[in-house]
């Protein structure tokens, strides 16, 4: 037996109900952050200078400056100094995809070298502590890179 159209119409209205409802879910359940995060800075101490591998950003008179091929200069700036993390108590399994981040802090002499696994979400600080970047933060910690051109 054949639907008729208006029995069409009424399985693409409840499949239409359905998926919204399904991505409203997903939705409030990525949205939101962990009730456990905190910030990795102080606001005493702020971020002010951080390479990612070779690309970098830097403070000088409350302004960022990044690399010339970064787009997305002061996103991904206020990205990395309001960032917020879950601290863990054992090591993550975690994939192999790993990135060298090089951190100066405001008032500390030295800087620190961190461990980033953009995949995961994951940070391993220079004192082997371990970090969770929550889902909904992860995407501006990388900057957008403008494609160099190279002319012969």
């Amino acid at each position: 037996m054949a639907l008729s159209r208006k029995n069409w119409n009424y399985i693409i209205i409840g499949a239409s109900v359905f998926m919204i409802s399904v991505l409203s879910f997903i939705d409030d359940k990525t949205a939101n952050v962990p009730d456990d995060v905190v910030a990795l800075f102080d606001p005493q101490l702020p971020l002010v200078q951080l390479h990612l591998d070779d690309i970098w950003l830097s403070k000088k008179e409350d302004k960022w400056w990044c690399h010339e091929q970064v787009l997305n200069c002061q996103q991904w700036a206020q990205a990395w100094q309001n960032i917020s993390v879950s601290p863990l108590n054992v090591e993550p399994e975690h994939g192999s995809n790993e990135q060298i981040v090089t951190i100066a802090i405001s008032n500390i002499h030295t800087a620190q070298q961190w461990r980033y696994f953009p995949d995961d979400g994951l940070l391993q600080s220079s004192n082997q502590n371990w970090y969770q970047v929550p889902p909904s933060l992860r995407a501006d910690l990388q900057p957008v890179l403008s494609v160099s051109s190279q002319s012969k």
